[in-house]
Order: structure tokens, then sequence, then C-alpha cells
């Protein structure tokens, strides 16, 4: 698998843009276009989703040209000697959630929420505070298409999707993703970029995933948020305890 994003200046508009390449045998393109290539269809340019201004194929490469944004929250907490002030992750919490209430209400769910995939706009524009919210390759719908309903709930213990150091419980234990999940990664985010360290980083071997994920059940968000803000364990208390299909409270 090759993807590769870099920047290229337009020469129509004269502003920088990122290329993503996708190599025609690498997963996602099994069945033609990358599967990302659907989900932004629907969701680009919403608020928080950077805009995709071409897709094509190039030879052996899909390619698609999208806004140009800068740092990721995971190079700001690195470049901050590992720590973020507790006003900037409130911020951020606050506009993480307003983005996801967005992208859930087109019946999205982004399935694979951390630091990395949460980027700044470009430096030096009048963009450059606010965020955004990228790779939308493990993204699955909530919602039907035909019907409108939920999807139906199911557990394949063998399927994993997202990264292990911020997925939900539910999806160590191979559950259907749903909103729920989006904002119980998104607590682990939270509580990362504020300790700057997770209960449940350092197992190695091939039984991480299963460690990681007993040490999550085991950790009450009371330990979890013990030097954290109280809005943080509350935030965590409610995340965790909503049901499969349950619309959560944004505004809470």
């Amino acid at each position: 698998m090759l993807v590769v994003a870099f920047p290229l200046l337009v020469l129509v508009t004269g502003r920088p843009v990122a290329i993503k390449f996708e190599h025609r045998t690498s997963k996602g393109c099994n069945y033609g276009a990358p599967y990302e290539w659907q989900v932004y269809n629907t969701l680009s340019g919403i608020h928080g989703v950077p805009r995709v201004h071409y897709k094509g194929k190039l030879g052996e490469y899909y390619i698609m040209i999208m806004d140009m944004l800068g740092p990721s929250l995971w190079d700001v907490w690195n470049n901050n000697s590992h720590s973020m002030p507790v006003e900037m992750v409130a911020c951020i919490a606050i506009e993480a959630i307003s983005i996801l209430e967005k992208m859930h209400s087109k019946g999205y769910v982004h399935g694979d929420v951390k630091p990395e995939n949460f980027l700044l706009g470009p430096p030096g524009t009048l963009q450059e505070k606010k965020l955004f919210l990228v790779d939308l390759g493990l993204a699955t719908r909530w919602k039907d298409t035909g019907t409108g309903e939920h999807v139906e709930y199911d557990q394949r213990p063998d399927v994993f999707r997202g990264t292990v150091r911020y997925a939900s419980v539910h999806a160590h234990l191979g559950r259907t993703g749903s909103r729920r999940d989006d904002l119980e990664s998104l607590a682990y985010t939270l509580v990362f970029l504020l300790r700057g360290r997770l209960p449940w980083q350092g197992y190695q071997g091939e039984n991480k995933g299963f460690l990681v994920c007993k040490k999550k059940m085991a950790t009450s968000p009371e330990s979890l948020c013990c030097f954290c803000p109280q809005p943080f364990r509350q935030f965590i208390e409610y995340v965790v305890n909503l049901k499969f299909d349950e619309e959560p409270n944004y505004a809470k």
C-alpha cells in the first residue's frame, strides 16, 4: 500500500493543495476507486472536513486533490514538550464534538478518531486555528441509506477497526461501530493530550490488543481522569454508557 500526501501549487489559484496517491492494488481499491472517495462524496466541505477538488486515475494510481492543511494535534503535542494547556484541550474538545456531530448527521461514523487525524488549518491563514478531521478510509454508515434506520447490531470478535490506543472497548470486541465509538475515542484522545499518556500504553506482542482492551475495561473514569478537570471525567462517564443506537446529546 502506498499513500502519499504532499503540497503542490495549483497554477490556477496559486493556493497549495494536498494530493493523496493510492496504488490500484492497495487495500480499499479492490473493486475500483478507493472506498474513501465514496465517503468524501457525502462529507467533503462540511464543517470540519477538508474540501476535495478532484478525484481521478493516473496510471497505476488513484489520486485525490484536497485542501492543504496544517499540523496535526499529534504534531502540536510533540512540539509543545508533550503537553497541552487545559484551555487548549477544552477548545479542541468543543470543536471536535461539533465536527463529529455534523459528520454523524450525514449518517457516517469516522471510525479512527485520534490526534493524528485532527489537523489545524494552514498556518498564516484565517483558518490556522480551525480544526479538521481527515482520513475517512475507515468511516462507516451508522444509518441505513435505504430505510434511514440505524444499522443492525453485530459482533465479530475477529474484526478490529481503528487504532488500538484510542479505539473504543466496543471496537476491540468487534461490535458494529456507531456514534458512541467516535465519542469514546475522542475522550481517550483528549485525556492523552492532557496527561501525555494513557494507562494502557506500553503493551507489546501479539496479545497487545487484548491486553489494551482488558486495561480499558478495568480503568474507571475517576482513575483515568484523576489529573483532569471534572468535565472531562463527566464526558467519559457519559460516552462509555451510551447504548449502541442511542443518539448522543452533543450539546451536553
